[in-house]
């Protein structure tokens, strides 16, 4: 997640986003998603680009209900070519097969009050999702009150159930199980930490809390994933993505920056060469990507019907991409890609 904090000519579009952070969470959560249209979005074509992953056949996979809070955020894999996905305001985790029909897996409730004192943002939300190897899917709630705030997992009642706690004031945006280690990792945005808990549930503690994950007065260490030995990081105040090596008893490394000028990012993922990413832009609606060496190339944007792009998950030869519609447009949706190496 990743509405960003005001500073200079970003301030009136920030101030937007309050207002409708509050509009949305003001509105009934639904019931069940609206039914998927299949739309085609604009190919992305850039053959003076230089030698890098391009995108084809880029195509809408299922439209959500912003009105109705489906502020679609993360994306977790399932078999089959299916993906779990955290909405944001309506408080909902959601399935979305192959063929684009939706199901509301869990609901979460509001907390007493409304959840206002949510950090940062004010009101409550589902943020990271992600799915065990044993098929269990667990999520992150923030909602600024302790007994609330943490990891849960969807049990098959559609009661969820939470795993590990973690502090009222803490804002868990992304969620990552280290199946080496048998642990949950959670980026915390508001106070620039990684939290660590044991994937049986249980007690939290700080991972790490290097000062690249620090936020800038905003939203700090925002997206992650585990790659080649280490935690990489987005920083979306920083606009940085950075790699903390995983030492031999588990521990966290010292973090060093692979990519800067990515202010305002959220999610990103590998794409299978090496350390090349592609990067969701929230702030910019873009789809971008990052060569090994740093060097950025923007494959999407605002003309391929890119609206406040939270998160991209890389299956084989098919990119997923979650826009948000939370600082642009007011189609949220889940959109499909194939990857074309070169």
């Amino acid at each position: 997640m990743s509405p960003h904090r005001p500073t200079g000519r970003r301030r009136a579009a920030t101030l937007g986003l309050a207002a409708l952070l509050a509009a949305v969470a003001a509105a009934p959560a639904a019931s069940a998603a609206p039914a998927p249209t299949a739309v085609l979005a604009t190919t992305s074509t850039h053959p003076d680009h230089p030698a890098g992953t391009r995108l084809g056949d880029v195509r809408v996979l299922a439209h959500f209900d912003r009105a109705a809070g489906q502020v679609a955020e993360s994306i977790a894999l399932e078999p089959g070519g299916g993906v779990v996905i955290g909405m944001i305001h309506a408080r909902q985790v959601v399935r979305v097969a192959q063929d684009g029909a939706v199901q509301v897996l869990a609901t979460m409730p509001l907390p007493p009050g409304g959840g206002t004192t949510t950090p940062v943002v004010g009101t409550p939300g589902v943020t990271g999702v992600a799915r065990s190897d044993s098929g269990a899917v667990y999520f992150l709630y923030s909602s600024g009150q302790g007994g609330l705030t943490g990891i849960w997992q969807v049990r098959r009642s559609g009661e969820p159930r939470l795993v590990v706690p973690l502090p009222a004031d803490s804002f868990p945006n992304a969620l990552v199980i280290d199946g080496k280690r048998d642990r949950f990792l959670v980026t915390d945005s508001t106070d620039g930490r990684i939290w660590q808990a044991p994937l049986r549930g249980g007690e939290a503690s700080v991972w790490s809390a290097d000062p690249a994950l620090a936020p800038n007065g905003f939203f700090g260490a925002n997206g992650m994933k585990i790659h080649d030995g280490a935690v990489w990081a987005s920083n979306s105040d920083q606009g940085t993505i950075v790699r903390i090596p995983v030492t031999k008893d588990g521990g966290s490394g010292r973090a060093t920056v692979r990519a800067t000028q990515l202010e305002g990012i959220d999610d990103f993922d590998f794409t299978g060469r090496g350390t090349e990413i592609l990067a969701a832009i929230n702030q910019t609606s873009k789809l971008v990507r990052v060569g090994a060496n740093g060097a950025q190339e923007t494959l999407l944007d605002a003309e391929d019907s890119m609206q406040g792009t939270t998160a991209v998950t890389v299956r084989g030869n098919r990119a997923y991409v979650t826009n948000g519609a939370n600082l642009a447009g007011n189609d949220p949706t889940l959109m499909l890609a194939e990857l074309r190496r070169r």
